[in-house]
C-alpha cells in the first residue's frame, strides 16, 4: 500500500510500518500497489453480535436533506465521474447516535489505481461552515454507489485522522437491486501485535425520518420529472386544485357519514372541526381584497427587482467599457 501526495511524494510500501499522518498538502493522492511478497486484506463485515469491540454500534439517524444533497451532486457531476464524494455534517449525541443534517461536495478524481481528494476545498468549505453553523462537526463522509472498495477503505482512512469514528454514508443512485439502497458503515483496524492486517468495515442501524413539513416537500420533489419548474402563478393554480379535491373527498366523507353509508370516526371529525375552526371569518369581498392587494405587493417586488438586475448589468458594461479604454 502506498499513499501518494503531490508535489513531495511520501510512500509506505510495506503494511507492517504504521500509517504516517497526512500532511497538510493541498490534494491528496491515495494508490494502492500490490507486491509478490505482500497482501492487503480488506474485510467487509455485516452487523452481528461477533463484531469488532473495538468498534461502537451507533445509528445513523439521516435528515432528508443530506439525501437530496447527495443526489443533485450526483446529478452534477463531471461526465467522466462514475461516483461522487463529500463531507458530512451533524453531531453525535449522547446516546451514540450520529445525527446527520447537513453536507457538501468534495472534487475528486478517481481511477482503478488511484484517488486525487482537493483537500484545500474540503477544508475550506468545512470552515465557512463552521461559521454558518458553529453546532455541526464533520461526523464523516459520503459517496455514491452500491456499498464499499478498497478505495473506500483509503478515503475513510483520511477522514479518520479528521474526525473521530467517522460515519462512511452510501447512497445507491444507480438502483443496483431496483431501489435507492442507503447504507452507514463505520470502520476499525484489525491488527496482529503491532502489524496493521485489515480495515473492517460494519454496516449500521440507518434511520432516515421526516417531519410533516419536509414531507410535503417530499411528496412535490418525488413525482415525475418536468422539463421545467412552475412559476408562482402556475404552482398557486396546482396548489388550489389539490386544494379543491380534498375539499371534495372530505365533502364525499361527510355526505357518506350523515347518510348512514359510513360509520363514524371521532378522530376525523375533530380534524375538520379545527380545520373548519382554522378558517378566518371574513366576507367574500373582504378576502378577494386581501388576495389583490398582497398579489400586488408581490409584482411591485418583482417589478423592483427587474429593475435592479438591469441596473447591476448596466454598471457591469460600463466598468468592463471603462478597463478596456
Amino acid at each position: 500500500m502506498s499513499l501518494l501526495l503531490s508535489s513531495s511524494f511520501a510512500r509506505i510500501e510495506s503494511p507492517k510500518s504504521p500509517l504516517s499522518r497526512l500532511l497538510p498538502f493541498s490534494v491528496l493522492r491515495i494508490s494502492t500497489m500490490a507486491a509478490a511478497s505482500e497482501h492487503t486484506v480488506l474485510q467487509f463485515v455485516a452487523p452481528s453480535s461477533t463484531a469488532s469491540a473495538t468498534t461502537p454500534v451507533l445509528t445513523a439517524r439521516i435528515h432528508p436533506l443530506v439525501i437530496f444533497n447527495v443526489c443533485d451532486c450526483f446529478v452534477r457531476r463531471p461526465d467522466s465521474a462514475e461516483r461522487v464524494i463529500g463531507t458530512l455534517l451533524g453531531s453525535i449525541l449522547p446516546d451514540g447516535t450520529v445525527d446527520i443534517r447537513n453536507s457538501y461536495a468534495v472534487p475528486h478524481n478517481e481511477s482503478s489505481d488511484q484517488v486525487a481528494v482537493d483537500i484545500d476545498y474540503h477544508h475550506n468549505m468545512l470552515a465557512s461552515h463552521l461559521k454558518v453553523n458553529p453546532k455541526e462537526v464533520m461526523v464523516g463522509w459520503y459517496s455514491t454507489g452500491f456499498g464499499v472498495n478498497g478505495g473506500s477503505a483509503l478515503i475513510h482512512d483520511f477522514y479518520a485522522r479528521e474526525a473521530t469514528n467517522p460515519v462512511h454514508l452510501t447512497v445507491d443512485t444507480g438502483f443496483t437491486n431496483g431501489e435507492g439502497t442507503i447504507k452507514a458503515f463505520v470502520s476499525s483496524n484489525l491488527s496482529l501485535g503491532d502489524r496493521q492486517l485489515a480495515a473492517q468495515f460494519q454496516e449500521i442501524p440507518v434511520d432516515l425520518r421526516m417531519v410533516e413539513a419536509e414531507r410535503v416537500g417530499f411528496d412535490v420533489l418525488k413525482a415525475t420529472s418536468v422539463d421545467k419548474l412552475p412559476n408562482d402563478l402556475e404552482g398557486m393554480e396546482l396548489t388550489m386544485e389539490r386544494l379543491l379535491t380534498l375539499i371534495n373527498d372530505v365533502y364525499k366523507y361527510v355526505d357518506s357519514v350523515v347518510e348512514g353509508q359510513t360509520s363514524p370516526d371521532n378522530n376525523i371529525g375533530r380534524f375538520i372541526a379545527d380545520a373548519v375552526a382554522s378558517l378566518p371569518k371574513l366576507p367574500p369581498q373582504v378576502f378577494d381584497n386581501l388576495v389583490n392587494d398582497s398579489l400586488q405587493d408581490q409584482l411591485l417586488l418583482l417589478y423592483l427587482s427587474s429593475i435592479t438586475r438591469t441596473q447591476l448589468s448596466l454598471a457591469e458594461k460600463l466598468n468592463t467599457a471603462a478597463q478596456m479604454l
